[in-house]
């Protein structure tokens, strides 16, 4: 009988050896419970033929570990974790030890060219060696299933064509590190390396994906959210669209305004021309935003804003709508609409709500964003007047139609001007904010570009992070990795390109960060407490006042060490004003007002050195990043214990963290009655945030009679929502009966 031939990775083939197969399997088990070497080798089904490739032999493996995760045995993700860190042991090094840091870096970039020069000039030969001995590569198998898959997937440093990878994960945590702080002072550097590199590879700092997969390579630009503004005039258009395709490849998701362009039928030229409204414009920002696939990290991404009172509202509610066709919508973007207090009061009067062209009343978009006392009256002014196009609609009309298209899309989002610009950290009578991003969680200026390189434009950036809730045991353990994260960020504004000049004078001026928060279901679950009750909301406020004010503090410090962002004098921080500040007091109905940081301490220290970074805190989704630390997804409930998370790379099984000893204490996101419990949290957490978050709303219909939520209730949960002093609704998710499968449907540029 002829002996069966195996080809290894370099090509070589040697006979079969039934007895290593066994042994991986074995090294994968060893030392957890509830799982068995050899119901993997049975799942496996393994058939050998003569010149099998270990590389497949790996894979079935591993795909006999994964399809063995469940409730009942959850234990197997660590399993197949394991073996997927073999498989990328095995490409990486060509052996299962891997080789010195600085040899392996310095032959792939012999081979590439990938990474960074400047990081060879930076470090020297002794700085290589100490940080070899700091990587601690055991941590590669603290990796559950899923979050070494979407690692090797999307972050790690690969040929994207042929799928060869270069890196294990403790060399890209490294390598980022090193890339993120090596221009601090030389008497810092090693420590500030080591700080941070512990901080993301154990998951305490969660990293977004553009910072991820390009930071250590020569693609520079990491910023996640990029808002770009349209004006009233072809040009403006044409420079918006042109903005989107520079940063729709540079792997950035797209927030895009247009509220203040005319409506259709609106003279042009003094009536030279008849306006064809805004649905051309979208298709062209809509085929700007898919023009680029993004690396094949991820695909072009955008949310599109205009105001409620827009006079072609009925035509824009409806873009999105599954009834809709070609003509009639464009379902590739997403929808913000823009609300403030006038019209939730017309909705509670039973009143009416009047639609205009925004070039037919002179100032009222800027009154919208900056002024609602004076948008009021000029909005009742342009009621009255009879010379000025109008369309009136009832109030109760106007929401019932956007519930409806919410609904029945998921995808069509809500944004509170008022709440945004009232708290939000600028003074918004010289810098209002006027948009949001594709994730509904980023609040800053803009400006609206009359040509590409416009100087008097701004587009906006925010770069991101997170704070991982379910590493921290006391309000205290945030100061270290608040103070980390702000540094890196802010060390990153400097090094990363800006594409436009519009971004990067707005980037290099305010210097907006955004830190989030992944990882709240598990902390909420560790400590006994629930979403759709009042239980959590004390201890949400100790840990959100303690999160809030190291990030402002280390913020705070930057600026006396480095100096303040050059646009101080437009921020409400440079004058001692904090989202403690201004945030709704309806709040403290829910939770009391009790603070128990030196807040007064602080105030004095921005009113004499200003701030450095004009935003600090933004809670973005985090699906997939979160995946990578098996954390929940950012301060959302889960949905099953088991999900199965689906993505273009396949679906991937994630066991919620703890399962075994807290499979009792979670709360999922359609066993809650009513989302009142979960935005009575977001309002706590919004109290200490200067920017937004991307709040989400859950429905389950089973819990309603003749399985129908009804309207009111829907129309309930928005006021409840902005009393509380809500900026921005993300996704409408209601429960299809789908069980553990959950879409991943994060935000593919701010997921953390």
């Amino acid at each position: 009988m002829t002996e069966i031939q195996v080809t290894k990775r370099d090509g070589q083939k040697v006979p079969l050896d039934i007895d290593k197969f066994h042994k991986v399997c074995m090294w994968a088990c060893e030392g957890i419970t509830g799982v068995s070497a050899s119901e993997i080798e049975l799942r496996s089904h393994i058939q050998f033929y003569n010149n099998i490739k270990t590389k497949d032999i790996q894979q079935t493996l591993i795909r006999a570990a994964a399809d063995l995760i469940s409730e009942e045995t959850p234990n197997y993700q660590d399993v197949a974790g394991r073996l997927v860190n073999y498989d990328i042991r095995k490409n990486v090094y060509g052996d299962f030890t891997p080789t010195v840091f600085s040899e392996h870096v310095a032959a792939v970039q012999k081979k590439t060219k990938y990474y960074d020069t400047e990081l060879f000039r930076s470090y020297t030969e002794d700085d290589w060696k100490f940080f070899d001995s700091q990587i601690d590569h055991e941590r590669d198998f603290e990796f559950k299933y899923i979050g070494i898959q979407q690692w090797r997937s999307k972050y790690v440093l690969q040929n994207r064509v042929t799928k060869q990878i270069y890196e294990s994960p403790q060399v890209t945590y490294m390598l980022i590190a090193m890339t993120l702080f090596m221009r601090e002072p030389l008497d810092q550097r090693r420590q500030l390396v080591v700080d941070y590199y512990n901080l993301i590879s154990s998951y305490t700092i969660s990293l977004p994906t553009p910072i991820m997969s390009a930071v250590r390579t020569k693609e520079k630009q990491f910023s996640s959210c990029v808002l770009v503004d349209c004006g009233d005039s072809i040009d403006s258009i044409c420079a918006t669209s042109s903005a989107i395709i520079k940063y729709v490849s540079k792997k950035a998701g797209i927030g895009i305004n247009v509220g203040r362009i005319r409506g259709l039928g609106s003279a042009i030229r003094g009536g030279d021309a008849f306006h064809t409204g805004l649905f051309p414009y979208i298709k062209l920002m809509s085929a700007a935003v898919g023009s680029c696939s993004q690396g094949g990290v991820r695909d072009g991404s955008a949310t599109l804003y205009y105001p409620i009172w827009h006079i072609e509202l009925e035509r824009l509610l409806v873009l999105k709508s599954n009834d809709g066709n070609d003509e009639n919508t464009e379902r590739a973007l997403d929808y913000g609409v823009q609300f403030s207090k006038l019209f939730y009061e017309r909705l509670i009067e039973d009143g009416s709500i009047t639609l205009f062209s925004p070039k037919d009343v002179p100032g009222l978009y800027e009154a919208f964003i900056s002024d609602e006392a004076e948008f009021k009256r000029l909005y009742e002014a342009a009621e009255k007047n009879p010379r000025i196009r109008k369309v009136k609609m009832d109030a109760l009309d106007v929401f019932s139609k956007f519930m409806h298209e919410r609904k029945g899309t998921g995808r069509v989002y809500l944004m509170n001007m008022d709440n945004v610009n009232q708290q939000g950290p600028f003074y918004s009578d010289v810098a209002p904010i006027s948009m949001s991003n594709l994730c509904t969680e980023i609040n800053l200026p803009t400006t609206p570009l009359e040509y590409l390189d416009d100087p008097n434009g701004e587009i906006s950036l925010c770069t991101l992070s997170a704070s991982n809730w379910g590493m921290i045991r006391s309000p205290e353990d945030f100061e270290l990795p608040c103070k980390m994260a702000v540094r890196a960020l802010d060390n990153l504004l400097d090094y990363q390109d800006y594409p436009i000049e519009a971004a990067r004078k707005s980037g290099q001026e305010r210097r907006p960060l955004g830190v989030g928060i992944i990882n709240l279901a598990y902390f909420l679950a560790r400590n006994d407490l629930r979403y759709s009750d009042d239980s959590a909301l004390p201890m949400v406020h100790e840990y959100a006042e303690a999160w809030s004010y190291y990030l402002i503090k280390a913020s705070a410090d930057l600026a006396q060490e480095r100096g303040s962002c050059n646009l101080n004098h437009q921020s409400k921080y440079s004058a001692g004003i904090l989202p403690i500040d201004t945030y709704k007091k309806a709040v403290d109905e829910i939770v009391p007002n009790e603070l128990c940081m030196d807040w007064k301490a602080l105030k004095t220290q921005l009113r004499v050195h200003g701030i450095r970074n004009s935003t600090l805190m933004a809670c973005m989704p985090s699906e997939t990043s979160a995946q990578i630390s098996n954390s929940t997804n950012g301060i959302e409930p889960p949905r099953a214990l088991v999900s199965l998370k689906q993505s273009k790379d396949g679906n991937f099984k994630q066991v919620v963290p703890e399962y075994k000893r807290l499979k009792n204490k979670y709360e999922l996101s359609f066993s809650q009655e009513s989302p009142i419990g979960y935005l009575n949290i977001m309002a706590v957490l919004q109290k200490f945030m200067d920017q937004g978050i991307s709040v989400n709303t859950s429905y389950n219909p089973t819990h309603y009679e003749d399985d129908t939520i009804p309207l009111e209730m829907l129309l309930s949960h928005v006021l409840h929502f902005y009393r509380m002093g809500g900026k921005q609704l993300y996704y409408d998710n209601t429960d299809d009966g789908s069980g553990d499968e959950d879409a991943n449907i994060a935000c593919p540029s701010c997921d953390l």
